[in-house]
């Protein structure tokens, strides 16, 4: 059957995977995660669609593993994005208070005038999130309807992407027979799935290390204030693996993930590994401290890049929570004992908070972005169901008066 009501489907197209999720939603409105498929992705790099047939196959494969799972089938996503293209900044809306009393009609204004902003014509609007409300003088207010003034102001970050960009990876979603209902950032996402509530209000780094990208997402009081995308990711350690064993790619990453590490002092000296060699040559015998030899300073090199953009941010002084790592790359042993000594902040592996249902499947960081998007997906349902209530109730209202006044003509008539 198509789309349910009560099924979300999250899309996670990233450059080495590509993996759906398919969540059910409770009448508790918790979620079970009934379907899961994952697939090798060859389509993207860095983020961004190179090859639109693999990426569409690659695509209807997960999606087709899903449906199998869950027992359904899949006509409708929420997909996540990632990339060099996407850019963030802060920005400020104010309006006048209409009736005295913040309205839900007052936030919807207010924030649509924080979008009021001028960007280039191939460039879209993905996420306005809110940081802050103000109210006159009033200051970090989280739900200001119902609260009185006159002048209501937001602070947002907004994050944009390249018209391109989102509309390539839309298309090859649609091409494998499905209904993009949503883009969302892949950072925001895995945020959503692996963070906890008093790690934002203290101040937390997502980093989130997938195939090409590093994606970076800086909280402070409970909303995200910083954020950037950095062009490096796992595919640059299974390279230079592959350059620095004389082994085949694919191999390369086979290895990295059977026997890497991220600090080589971990690794026992005369512990060694079978390495396929180009050309079909014999395999040979390597030590297993030199592969960590060659993942370990590049992945110094990305937390040193992180570290840069976290000062870049303004907030470095203000992370009570440290680092969370998330995506394929944390699965790596040794990383956060590794961040921490290069950030010099207390560093934790993120995996998706619990859930029902098939959780064990996908409680692993692999999973982070795409059981973010389900959540993501719940949140608009929500919202929508919301707008609908009233909506329905201000047409009934509508209704009563418009009979009202008919018969108040007929009785005076």
């Amino acid at each position: 059957m198509g789309r349910r009501d009560e099924i979300i489907v999250g899309l996670d197209v990233g450059t080495t995977k590509v993996a759906a999720v398919v969540g059910e939603i409770r009448e508790d409105g918790s979620i079970d995660v009934i379907g899961v498929g994952m697939t090798a992705s060859h389509g993207i790099k860095k983020g961004v669609v190179v090859h639109a047939d693999e990426t569409t196959d690659a695509i209807r494969r997960a999606i087709h593993e899903a449906e199998l799972m869950a027992g359904c089938t899949v006509a409708a996503v929420y997909i996540g994005i990632s990339g060099g293209h996407l850019k963030s900044f802060n920005n400020r809306g104010v309006v006048a208070i209409a009736n005295g009393e913040v309205s839900h009609d007052d936030v919807e204004r207010v924030i649509e005038n924080a979008r009021a902003v001028q960007i280039p014509a191939d460039r879209q609007i993905v996420h306005t999130v809110p940081q802050e409300f103000l109210v006159d003088d009033n200051d970090g207010i989280k739900h200001p309807v119902g609260i009185n003034g006159t002048r209501l102001q937001v602070n947002v970050h907004i994050i944009t992407a390249l018209n391109s960009g989102v509309q390539n990876v839309t298309q090859c979603a649609e091409r494998a027979g499905l209904h993009v209902l949503n883009v969302h950032s892949e950072l925001l996402s895995s945020a959503l799935a692996v963070l906890e509530d008093d790690e934002k209000e203290l101040g937390v780094v997502l980093v989130d290390i997938g195939g090409g990208t590093t994606d970076i997402a800086v909280f402070h009081n409970g909303a995200i204030v910083h954020s950037a995308v950095l062009p490096v990711g796992g595919d640059h350690i299974t390279n230079d693996i592959a350059v620095g064993l004389r082994t085949p790619r694919k191999e390369a990453e086979r290895i990295k993930l059977k026997h890497g590490c991220a600090l080589s002092h971990e690794v026992e000296e005369d512990e060694m590994i079978e390495v396929a060699c180009v050309g079909g040559r014999e395999p040979v015998e390597r030590r297993r401290t030199l592969l960590c030899d060659i993942i370990e300073p590049r992945m110094e090199e990305i937390f040193r890049m992180i570290e840069a953009e976290v000062q870049a941010s303004n907030f470095a002084d203000v992370l009570g929570s440290g680092v969370v790592v998330t995506g394929g790359t944390a699965l790596l042993p040794g990383i956060a004992e590794l961040g921490e000594d290069v950030l010099n902040l207390p560093v934790r592996i993120g995996k998706p908070r619990p859930m029902g249902g098939l959780y064990d499947v996908v409680r692993a960081s692999t999973f982070a972005t795409a059981v973010g998007l389900v959540h993501q997906g719940a949140i608009e349902d929500a919202e929508s169901a919301r707008r609908k209530a009233i909506a329905t109730e201000g047409a009934r209202a509508d209704n009563w008066i418009g009979r009202f006044r008919d018969w108040i003509r007929e009785a005076f008539a």
